[in-house]
């Protein structure tokens, strides 16, 4: 865990250091955005959008507001491993993203939360083991033998085993395989948080435009009035896009890998509780104590003092 060095300023009246004030804060804004993703993710089957549209939201804005500083970022992308690379851009890009959306159309927020955010640490684990040969370590069994049972209660708390619900579980797990993926290679990568956001948004975007040129990918996105796009664009353009990428690299600085991890394994719990009010979700007991169970796992997992070689935090 890194520590706040003695000699930051300190906010006036309080004990704490500016830096990690601002922290906080930032950790706060990015769980927030973590758990409007899932809500998003769940709001296109409410709305006219097509998956394609709200990946076009995703990955247009971030593109057009990070382009002034894409020269800078040149010499450095170039370095970049093509293996990592591609996890990079597979992990968290448009794959990652159509994928997400596949799967939260037959479930709800809370899977969509809990499936792909909340099994990060089981999904670095054996993508690591696949690809690195890292090893899992005797004090990483109690958090991930939890977020396993997690997902059986969350399987069972579709209410009905069907093909389409089950499908919805299978792919949202292979997006979290993905995101294992993503957080693997960003460590591989040697990128600031900038430059990842670019080798995520750019790749993304030059895939997604011939497939919504074509027709491969529908679009409803010129039938829609501008008011229904805003939350997409502040959640996914904004928040996914550009805020979070930066918000969660000034937490990891100020206040740790651990408390960072522990708090963002709130974001499952959060997403859980706004899908009742915004989208009219109510999760099965079943459900909501999977929900419950892949969280105390996350954070089991990350209060273990031993890590294996290339373990995740969440997120």
């Amino acid at each position: 865990m890194s520590q706040l060095s003695p000699s930051f300023p300190r906010a006036a009246g309080r004990g704490l250091p500016a830096g990690a004030l601002l922290g906080w804060a930032a950790l706060t804004v990015t769980v927030l955005i973590w758990a409007a993703f899932a809500l998003t993710i769940r709001a296109i089957g409410h709305s006219p959008l097509t998956p394609g549209d709200v990946a076009l939201i995703r990955f247009l804005i971030p593109a057009a507001l990070l382009l002034p500083l894409l020269p800078s970022r040149l010499p450095a992308l170039r370095r970049v491993p093509p293996h990592a690379a591609l996890m990079i851009t597979a992990g968290a890009g448009l794959p990652f993203f159509l994928i997400t959306a596949a799967g939260g159309a037959s479930t709800s927020a809370a899977h969509v939360s809990a499936l792909v955010a909340g099994t990060t640490p089981l999904s670095v684990v054996l993508v690591g083991a696949l690809l690195f040969r890292d090893r899992v370590t005797a004090t990483q069994w109690p958090g991930l033998g939890l977020i396993l049972l997690g997902i059986v209660l969350l399987v069972v708390g579709l209410g009905t085993v069907g093909p389409s619900p089950l499908t919805g579980i299978a792919l949202l797990l292979s997006a979290s395989l993905l995101w294992g993926g993503y957080t693997l290679g960003m460590r591989r990568a040697g990128l600031d948080p900038i430059g990842v956001a670019m080798l995520v948004t750019y790749p993304s975007l030059l895939i997604l435009a011939p497939l919504l040129l074509t027709g491969t990918l529908p679009s409803h996105l010129t039938q829609v009035p501008a008011q229904n796009l805003l939350p997409f664009i502040a959640v996914q353009g904004l928040g996914v896009g550009v805020i979070a990428s930066l918000t969660y690299p000034y937490a990891l600085k100020h206040l740790g890998t651990l408390r960072c991890a522990t708090v963002g394994a709130l974001a499952p719990v959060l997403a859980t509780m706004l899908a009742l009010p915004l989208l009219g979700e109510r999760p099965s007991v079943a459900s909501a104590v999977g929900v419950a169970i892949v969280t105390t796992g996350v954070l089991v997992f990350n209060l273990m003092p031993t890590r294996t070689k290339g373990a995740a935090h969440v997120q």
